[in-house]
């Protein structure tokens, strides 16, 4: 994981504050190379070049959700708290609508309209999200993928690296380093000379 400060109005984003990206392969290599060189100098043509690709593809780079959106709907909220009491739990989307009296056509159409996604996708967020829970506090990745439901660890660490673009035991190693170091990168300082 890597944490990158941007001096105020530099960057367009619509909220401002911290954020959670995702990567692509071109903006991870953009961060990477940005976190290397330390700080980006006005005065170096090299580094305002990586300034001038950095900063539109963190302009354009999709926010990940760092937590749960829940419905309103009595029995969409029903089922999402089964889910989020546990996560592991393999049951089926339509045994989850018979035990709260409700089509499957119907909750789907309640967490669009209310979550914004599908049920599916929600389903993975709430065990992405407590994954992320259980690599912090420090689980193994093999335990951690059996406590959200995967029967392979392989199928949690492919469903990870696809979603944060590394492995979860990439992700809480850089984690560890960054936690122990207690420093972080900062590329944009306020000093005159160096412009970002």
């Amino acid at each position: 994981m890597r944490t990158l400060y941007l001096r105020a109005g530099l960057a367009a984003r619509a909220e401002p504050g911290a954020a959670v990206l995702h990567l692509t392969p071109l903006l991870r290599e953009l961060i990477l190379e940005a976190v290397r060189v330390d700080q980006l100098r006005i005065r170096n043509h090299y580094e305002c070049a990586l300034r001038d690709l950095l900063i539109p593809q963190l302009e354009k780079a999709t926010p990940m959700p760092t937590f749960v959106t829940l419905p309103q709907e009595e029995r969409a909220l029903a089922m999402a708290r089964e889910i989020l009491k546990s996560p592991a739990e393999s049951k089926t989307m339509a045994a989850l609508c018979a035990e709260v009296g409700v089509s499957i056509r119907t909750i789907e159409r309640v967490f669009r309209k209310e979550v914004g996604t599908d049920f599916g996708s929600w389903r993975r967020q709430v065990r992405l999200t407590k994954a992320v829970e259980l690599l912090v506090s420090g689980c193994s990745v093999k335990e951690t993928a059996f406590k959200i439901g995967y029967c392979q660890p392989s199928a949690f660490v492919e469903m990870f690296r696809r979603t944060f673009g590394t492995t979860p035991k990439a992700w809480t190693s850089a984690l560890r380093v960054q936690r122990s170091v207690e420093s972080k990168a900062n590329l944009f300082s306020d000093d005159p000379n160096i412009h970002a």
